[in-house]
């Protein structure tokens, strides 16, 4: 938890006792449906808390965004950017129903009023969202022809409209192939710990 505290000093006392329980919430389910390798549960904070808010160092949402989390797993980075951005609605989506389970029971025992969540494939959804958040799910490019018709066009924040994505590696010939425009964000600019050395937010409009 202080590591989430280093970078985002000025949280609530609401916002900081909701980043507290999700240790010991996301160990209680992750016992009994494994959603993040047993190996990896002892860096939840850095590499799964930390790592979905490297999106809020990119922008601010604007109150009243709308945000869907394409194959959000157990949550992330859904679930720690609506800890954050308490004034914005999250939608968390994956095809998956047993992660979809502890997404919920997350947001139940956070009392997260601005999430809902799908049990369902990303080609399956019609609505509309300012933003498409994920993380590493497929290749940009087929990320984007998944979810380019998900984009509202009516902008309310800073960044165009578009998607917002948690990546490491080169990404040049996946963004090429998207067809959009695109901006970089190297997440070790903004984070100390090595994990963030090759991580990076993309954000990619069209």
């Amino acid at each position: 938890m202080d590591i989430i505290l280093k970078y985002f000093p000025g949280l609530s006392p609401e916002q900081t006792l909701q980043f507290e329980a999700l240790l010991e919430v996301y160990r209680h389910w992750n016992a009994a449906i494994n959603v993040i390798s047993r190996k990896d549960f002892e860096h939840l904070y850095e590499r799964h808390v930390l790592h979905s808010l490297g999106i809020a160092r990119v922008i601010k949402f604007a109150p009243g965004s709308q945000i869907l989390d394409i194959g959000t797993g157990g949550g992330f980075p859904g679930i720690p950017l609506a800890i954050l951005y308490p004034d914005s609605d999250f939608h968390l989506v994956d095809s998956i129903g047993k992660k979809i389970k502890v997404v919920n029971a997350v947001a139940d025992t956070l009392k997260l009023k601005n999430v809902s969540t799908a049990n369902c494939r990303a080609e399956e959804l019609t609505g509309k969202y300012d933003f498409i958040v994920s993380r590493a799910v497929a290749s940009l490019n087929e990320f984007a022809g998944w979810t380019r018709k998900n984009i509202a066009r009516t902008s309310k924040n800073p960044l165009h409209n578009g998607i917002l994505y948690l990546k490491g590696g080169d990404l040049t010939a996946e963004l090429k192939e998207s067809g959009g425009k695109y901006q970089i964000y190297q997440l070790e600019r903004y984070f100390d710990e090595p994990f963030f050395e090759t991580k990076s937010v993309v954000h990619l409009w069209f």
